[in-house]
């Protein structure tokens, strides 16, 4: 018997081994659809399926925060392309980024598991090609989701240090009251994924509701006490970041509209967990793209019109521009305080819910033989049945990663460029490995969820859609380029996919194989 039969034999006897300690109700086991994709898919189940459709939507919309993410984000558009390039480019990007889900939802309507983007490039790459394409986008799913957990809980400890600089009087902002915040909304968020894991469906349903609520109680104070802005402010574009032509600038400004875009895959490493995934999952992606990107975009407008005074804004003591917008908006601190209050809880929230996406998706990874120490990540634990290993790992590289902050918030910065860099990175490979199945004629698996004749198209349109997006990802937001202002993810990137590379080489190119080996479909 050969190492990739070894492999598989192994894995199968440990599955088979983990179901029996695991002993799912009948009721978390799925439908048989969902039986008889984890048979096709060669998985073992071993995670409860306790979402379904409402829920799921919950999920990714408590995930993306396409609205309350733009709030901690807009100001980077200020400096390049400026408001019009906020408006315009949300449009352009919105309706880029729905390509591209269109095309992730079809695929996961094939092959409905946590792995995401590196099973589907195992299963649609050029057979050559294969186990290094899946192994290298299962590490830029890895990373990226990783950095992005820590990101956004950064974002939520210092957005409420800003709160507490608008509060207190002669307050002394230091870099590890930071830090310290965002090491407590890390370990809280896990203990929701770990004590409350069970209920993560139920809390998500109720956060759904808030994320509808809140929207309107931040954007309706806008629009009634904020100065209003003339109309012509949607065609005067900026270059304020020093760029050779606007143009240029608003190009590198879309990393504003694009950044609350980016991550509708968060869905996908979710898949094991839902009832009848095949049409649930896709559904769910389709419905939280679309309906968070007009939030967004009604949130970006009402930042626009009601901006006011831009330099106060922009060098607030609070470190975050939205909640000076709020104060000078209404004039209040009760006021301020209530608004800002329901973003910090609605980011908290989108945290919880990133825990468990970063988790699942290192541990799927891991159960394929992707990562370092990949037996130990991919255990489930009994009685949780949840990959509570994989969650700490979350838990330890987001706390790790904001010590960073102590040093510079800079090199922070340019970590949480990582992330998305790291997601664009995923879905590139992953649509181009889709058009070239397409193209060599071989037929897709069956999926009850289709882009029918129109797939090819939109997945050559997502394709080159993402392509300049990906390009100007890398750039910094000014010239010229100091060790400051230097957007440092380039540098990141391709250092962390040398590790990849190295560590396949010295270990993983001996044990890790690649989901397609596992399949089981008639061919």
């Amino acid at each position: 018997m050969g190492v990739t039969e070894q492999h598989v034999a192994h894995n199968a006897q440990a599955s088979d081994k983990e179901v029996d300690e695991y002993e799912l109700p009948a009721r978390y086991r799925g439908t048989e659809a969902d039986k008889r994709d984890m048979l096709t898919l060669g998985k073992k189940q071993v995670l409860r399926r306790n979402f379904k459709f409402i829920t799921m939507l919950g999920f990714a919309s408590t995930v993306m925060a396409s609205w309350e993410l733009m709030l901690p984000l807009f100001y980077f558009v200020l400096y390049d392309g400026g408001p019009p390039d906020l408006f315009w480019g949300f449009i352009v990007v919105a309706i880029g980024m729905s390509l591209v889900y269109a095309s992730i939802a079809e695929m996961a309507s094939m092959s409905p598991t946590a792995g995401g983007q590196y099973h589907w490039v195992s299963e649609f790459a050029p057979p050559k090609a294969q186990k290094i394409l899946s192994y290298t986008v299962g590490w830029l799913s890895a990373i990226g989701w990783q950095v992005y957990l820590a990101g956004v809980c950064f974002m939520v400890g210092t957005i409420i240090q800003g709160l507490i600089a608008l509060n207190v009087e002669g307050y002394e902002w230091k870099q590890w009251h930071g830090t310290l915040l965002t090491i407590a909304v890390i370990v809280f968020s896990i203990a929701f994924n770990t004590v409350l894991a069970s209920r993560l469906p139920l809390i998500e349903g109720i956060v759904l509701i808030l994320h509808l609520a809140g929207f309107f109680a931040i954007i309706i104070p806008l629009w009634v006490m904020a100065p209003r802005a003339h109309p012509r402010i949607l065609l005067e574009f900026t270059n304020n970041g020093g760029w050779s032509s606007t143009g240029l600038s608003a190009m590198v400004g879309l990393i504003s509209p694009l950044s609350v875009l980016i991550g509708y895959d968060c869905s996908v490493h979710m898949s094991e967990e839902i009832q009848d995934a095949s049409i649930t999952l896709p559904k769910a992606i389709m419905w939280s793209v679309i309906p968070n990107a007009v939030l967004g975009f009604l949130m970006a407008v009402t930042i626009i019109f009601t901006l006011g005074d831009v330099d106060s804004v922009l060098y607030t003591a609070t470190f975050q521009p939205f909640i000076q917008l709020f104060y000078n908006a209404t004039g209040s601190y009760a006021a301020t305080n209530a608004m800002t209050s329901i973003v910090i809880i609605l980011l908290v929230s989108c945290c919880i819910s990133e825990v468990a996406t970063a988790s699942r998706q290192i541990w799927s990874f891991a159960r394929d033989r992707g990562l370092p120490g990949s037996l130990w990540l991919a255990k489930v634990t009994p009685r949780y049945n949840i990959p509570l290993r994989a969650v700490f790992v979350s838990l330890l590289v987001s706390s790790l990663l904001s010590l960073i902050n102590l040093g510079s918030s800079v090199a922070l910065n340019a970590i949480n460029s990582l992330g998305g860099v790291s997601i664009l990175s995923s879905y590139y490979v992953t649509i181009s490995c889709l058009i070239w199945r397409r193209l060599k004629g071989a037929p897709l698996p069956p999926r009850r969820w289709s882009l029918g004749r129109f797939g090819l198209a939109i997945n050559v349109a997502a394709l080159v859609f993402l392509t300049p997006l990906w390009f100007f990802a890398f750039w910094p937001l000014a010239t010229p380029v100091t060790a400051a202002t230097m957007n440092w993810s380039s540098t990141m990137f391709v250092s962390t996919i040398t590790f990849a590379l190295i560590y396949y080489a010295v270990r993983a190119k001996n044990v890790y194989i690649g989901p397609v080996s596992h399949i089981k479909r008639d061919d």
